[in-house]
């Protein structure tokens, strides 16, 4: 890539356009897909819970065997498919709407849908990224693509909540699907297309799959972070479930008013990915990793104490510093990921670290419900806090923690067999 900056990559900045357009479609349903759960249909805590759940519940099913599949087509088709998927499973949500017989199981199919569609479309982008832009412009194309979605989730929450008001939330949902229409265009408008991957004549997609998995496991620097993400999202997943049902229930909020707080509190996340790379300077990428998650589990400690009062001003400072250190924790751990699987591998490795990483929430989300339901919302939040605010301990207590910059192993031959693998010095 001939350009100092991605700026002036056309292929990247489609991308980038179409990226951006759908985290704001997707951020305006993740406030009126919950909202139209709890005022609409009126669901109980469990039931909120339980929707989370199949939202992620794919990653734990599928997400393995996704990577594999990945690694042999080309990632911008894939990329493609699951975005006119997405639009036409959401599309699905206002037109039942329209005849009065939308219920909770369409939602749960609605959202296990997407989700699965979603694992495809994730684990084909980061696969996709170096590729598009080279390994030595990973942390600014992940840092822009962090960008975006930041400021998606600036704007998505707080006009999801106005159009839930002005229009409904099955009609808010809508503009989600054209988001991922637009999506679809912007990445067919890409030039650079991938060779096909030669499939090896012995190809086996359980041997794939294990292999991708045991890159990950038997790495001392990658599997401390999936554990990390792993447990931070399993306790995260019940906890932001929990939350919108104490601000629209309990404390009674408009749905603009809670748009508006998740929108502000966003803010820093555009913050975390401008900082990310002087931070990453200045404190080494090993220690900004587990400084920033830290950071990111003891600001939901404020989530079981709100009130309908000043505590709502401290929820978006603490949302202000959650959200930046959130962003500056993916920059990072994704970007080093990158440096440190094989071309080959990258399909897999990212599908498994998904698996490993993104398969606790379908679990936490469930339990979120379930402690809701039981012991209250308040105490499942802080439950969930708690949690959270531990999760640190596997990137602390891992060689990551001293390393200032993490070693670029992507060149070197990776082996056929899992029982080769070098550990990196």
């Amino acid at each position: 890539m001939n350009h100092e900056s991605l700026l002036f990559h056309r292929d990247f900045r489609l991308l980038w356009i179409g990226d951006a357009i759908s985290q704001a479609g997707t951020m305006i349903t993740m406030i009126a897909m919950p909202l139209l759960a709890i005022r609409t249909l009126h669901a109980t805590p469990f039931e909120i819970g339980l929707l989370t759940a199949f939202e992620f519940l794919p990653f734990l099913v599928i997400g393995l065997p996704v990577g594999a599949w990945v690694d042999r087509m080309r990632r911008r088709n894939v990329m493609i498919a699951a975005d006119l998927g997405r639009a036409v499973t959401l599309g699905s949500i206002p037109l039942v709407a329209a005849f009065g017989v939308l219920t909770m199981w369409q939602l749960y199919a609605v959202v296990l849908l997407t989700g699965a569609l979603t694992v495809f479309f994730d684990v084909s982008c980061q696969s996709y990224l170096p590729f598009l832009v080279g390994r030595d412009h990973l942390v600014e194309g992940n840092a822009k693509l962090q960008g975006t979605q930041s400021v998606a989730q600036v704007a998505g929450p707080s006009i999801g909540g106005l159009l839930v008001q002005l229009l409904t939330a099955p009609y808010a949902i809508a503009i989600d699907a054209v988001s991922y229409l637009w999506s679809a265009l912007c990445a067919g408008a890409i030039r650079g297309s991938e060779p096909k991957p030669e499939r090896a004549a012995d190809a086996h997609l359980v041997r794939e799959i294990r292999e991708g998995v045991a890159f990950i496991v038997r790495h001392p620097i990658l599997r401390p972070v999936a554990i990390c993400t792993g447990t931070s999202n399993l306790w995260s997943a019940g906890g932001e479930a929990m939350l919108i049902v104490l601000l629209a229930r309990t404390l009674h909020l408009s749905a603009g008013v809670i748009g508006a707080l998740m929108s502000a509190g966003a803010v820093g996340g555009l913050l975390g990915a401008l900082t990310t790379k002087r931070l990453a300077r200045r404190l080494g990428e090993g220690p900004l990793t587990w400084i920033s998650v830290a950071v990111t589990g003891l600001m939901a400690l404020l989530w079981p104490f709100l009130r309908r009062d000043w505590t709502l001003g401290l929820f978006v400072v603490t949302q202000l510093m959650m959200f930046a250190a959130n962003v500056i924790y993916n920059v990072t751990q994704v970007s080093f990921r990158q440096r440190l699987c094989p071309e080959r591998l990258l399909g897999r490795m990212n599908a498994s670290m998904r698996f490993i990483a993104w398969g606790t929430m379908p679990i936490g989300a469930l339990l979120g419900g379930a402690l809701g339901s039981t012991i209250g919302l308040r105490a499942a939040l802080l439950v969930s806090a708690i949690g959270s605010s531990l999760a640190f301990l596997w990137v602390y207590f891992s060689p990551l923690r001293r390393l200032r910059e993490v070693p670029d192993e992507a060149d070197e031959a990776a082996p056929r067999r899992t029982g080769q693998h070098r550990q990196p010095a």
